[in-house]
C-alpha cells in the first residue's frame, strides 16, 4: 500500500520509518532562485538546504525552482503537484538504501509560461542568491574560442527586446537591472556547474549578453555582482520507472520524480556572497578562498575519466558505469590515465590526499546500486571533452608529459560518433553536434584525422604530431582489433 507524496501524508510516510521534513515548512521564505531543477540539483544543492532546515537554520533561504526551456514542464508540474516534495535516496555498494523526504524546494516557477513573474521573483528583496545547473551548453560560448555566442536565435530575440525574456541569460540581467532601478543590491549568481571556473564563465557570459542591450550596464555589473565559483560532486543518475517503482513498492511512496544518489558528496564554494549566504560549512560544505584547485582535480580525475570508461566501456558491450569499471583492463586504464597523465597537471589540493580520492573514485564507479548508464556519460561530449580532458592533453603537449591515455580516450569517442556499435547495433548520440559530429565520424575510416580536424571542437590539436600520432594508433586499434583489445593494450603500453 502507497500513499502519494504530499504535505498532508508526511506523518504517514514518517510512520512508515522514512525520513521527513520536521520542520515546518509555512512561513519558509526563497531567498535562492535555482535554474535548472533536474536530479542533481536536488541530490545536491536542495538537499543542503533541507539539512540546514533541518537544524533550524536558513529559513530564510529556502528555494524557488525556475523552469526556462518547454520541456522543463514535467518535472515543474511533479514538483507543483507534490508542493515541492520529493524523495532522496543514496544507493549504497552493500545493497542498503538511505531515503529521506526533501523539503526545501518552496515554489516553482515555469519562464515559457510568465517571464514577467520569474524576473519579477529575483527582482524581490528576499532574493539572495541565483543558483544554476543548466549544464555546460547552457553558458552558450563558443568551446574554441571561450566566446559568448552572440546570433544564438534565443539570445538575439531577448537582446531586441521586443518580447519578453526567454533565456537564462535575458531573465537574470532583466532581474538585476529591476533591483538596480529600485535600489536594491544586487543578488550573486552561483554557477554549480561542471565548468572550470564556472564562477569565471558566468561572470563573462551573462555580462557579455548585458554588454549587447547595455555597455554600461554591462560594466555595472561586472563592478557589483558577485559570481563565485565551485565545484561540485555526487554522482546522480537519471530516475528510471524501476527508481520510481522501488520507492513506490520499497518506502510506500508514490512520487512522481524521486531521485537517486550515491551517498558521496562534496561541495566547495568560494566565500564570495555580499548578499548573505546560509551557513553551508554547519553541512560539511567547504568554504574556501579558492576553488580552483580542487575543481581541477574533479574535473580532471573525475569528469573526465568518466568520458575515459564511458566509450570504451559501450564500444565493448557494457551498458552501465559499475560494469565497465569492473572490467579490470578498464579500470587499470582509468587509474594509469589518473596517474600518469592527469595527476602531473594538478595544482596542490589543501585537505585532499590524491591517492585516497582516486582509489575512492574507482571504488565509486564500481557502486553496483547507483546503476549509471554509460549512455548518459557518453551525452554532451562536445560540451564535456573539451572542459575536462582536452585542458590535461594541452598541458602535457607543452610539458613533454604523455598523451597517448588521453588521445586514446579521444579516439574512443571519434569511433563511438560513428553511431553504431561493434554488433552492427545502432547507437543514439545524445549531442548538440550530433548530427555533425556523426557525419564526420563515418568518413573517418578514408580519413583517420576527420574527426580531431574540427576545429569547432579540438582547436588546432590536429597539427601537434605527437597527439596525431597517439591518435591515430588507438583509433586503428579500435577500427581494426576492436575497443576491448584497445583498451587493453592502452592500459598496459
Amino acid at each position: 500500500m502507497s500513499v502519494p507524496l504530499s504535505p498532508a501524508t508526511l506523518d504517514e510516510i514518517a510512520a512508515a520509518g522514512v525520513a521527513v521534513p520536521t520542520y515546518d515548512r509555512t512561513g519558509i521564505t526563497a531567498g535562492i532562485v535555482h535554474f535548472g531543477v533536474g536530479g542533481f540539483h536536488r541530490a545536491h544543492q536542495a538537499m543542503v538546504i533541507d539539512r540546514l532546515l533541518q537544524r533550524g537554520e536558513a529559513r530564510e533561504y529556502g528555494i524557488c525552482g525556475v523552469g526556462v526551456l518547454e520541456q522543463d514542464r514535467r518535472m515543474a508540474e511533479a514538483m507543483r503537484t507534490q508542493d515541492g516534495l520529493y524523495t532522496l535516496v543514496l544507493k549504497h555498494p552493500d545493497g542498503t538504501r538511505e531515503a529521506r523526504v526533501i523539503g526545501s524546494i518552496v515554489d516553482c516557477l515555469l519562464a515559457v509560461d510568465d517571464p514577467d513573474a520569474v524576473v519579477e521573483k529575483m527582482a524581490s528583496p528576499e532574493t539572495k542568491i541565483v543558483s544554476l545547473t543548466i549544464t555546460e551548453g547552457g553558458y552558450n560560448f563558443d568551446h574554441v574560442t571561450g566566446a559568448f555566442v552572440e546570433d544564438e536565435p534565443g539570445v538575439v530575440a531577448d537582446v531586441d527586446g521586443d518580447t519578453p525574456p526567454r533565456t537564462v541569460f535575458g531573465l537574470v540581467v532583466a532581474a538585476l537591472r529591476r533591483r538596480r532601478d529600485r535600489g536594491l543590491e544586487p543578488f550573486t549568481v552561483m554557477s554549480c556547474d561542471n565548468i572550470q571556473g564556472n564562477g569565471h564563465v558566468a561572470r563573462a557570459m551573462f555580462t557579455a549578453f548585458a554588454r549587447l542591450q547595455d555597455p554600461r550596464f554591462a560594466e555595472w555589473m561586472d563592478e557589483h555582482v558577485s559570481f563565485p565559483n565551485s565545484m561540485v560532486d555526487r554522482i546522480t543518475p537519471v530516475t528510471t520507472d524501476e527508481d520510481r517503482a522501488a520507492v513506490r513498492d520499497d518506502l510506500g511512496i508514490e512520487d512522481a520524480w524521486p531521485v537517486v544518489a550515491e551517498p558521496f558528496f562534496q561541495w566547495v564554494l568560494e566565500d564570495d556572497h555580499p548578499a548573505g549566504r546560509p551557513a553551508y560549512e554547519d553541512v560539511d560544505v567547504q568554504i574556501v578562498a579558492d576553488v580552483e584547485p580542487y575543481e581541477l582535480m574533479k574535473l580532471r580525475l573525475l569528469n573526465a575519466s568518466h568520458q575515459g570508461l564511458c566509450y570504451f566501456g559501450y564500444l565493448s558491450g557494457h551498458r552501465y558505469a559499475h560494469e565497465a569499471t569492473q572490467d579490470p583492463a578498464i579500470a587499470t586504464f582509468l587509474r594509469r590515465y589518473m596517474d600518469e597523465e592527469a595527476t602531473p597537471t594538478l595544482q596542490p589540493v589543501p585537505g585532499i590526499d590524491l591517492e585516497d580520492y582516486k582509489a575512492t573514485l574507482i571504488e565509486r564507479f564500481q557502486n553496483p546500486e547507483v546503476r549509471d548508464t554509460l549512455a548518459r556519460l557518453c551525452a554532451e561530449s562536445s560540451d564535456r571533452i573539451p572542459k575536462w580532458l582536452l585542458p590535461v592533453v594541452r598541458e602535457n603537449l607543452r610539458s613533454g608529459g604523455p598523451v597517448a591515455l588521453s588521445a586514446g580516450i579521444v579516439a574512443s569517442w571519434a569511433r563511438y560518433a560513428e553511431g553504431t556499435d561493434e554488433s552492427g547495433e545502432p547507437i543514439e548520440i545524445v549531442d548538440r553536434l550530433a548530427e555533425s559530429l556523426n557525419r564526420i565520424a563515418l568518413t573517418q575510416r578514408e580519413d583517420p584525422l576527420a574527426f580531431i580536424a574540427n576545429r569547432q571542437v579540438f582547436g588546432d590539436l590536429v597539427d601537434d604530431e605527437r597527439f596525431v600520432a597517439a591518435y591515430r594508433d588507438a583509433l586503428d586499434g579500435l577500427v581494426r582489433d576492436g575497443a576491448h583489445a584497445t583498451v587493453e593494450r592502452l592500459s598496459r603500453s
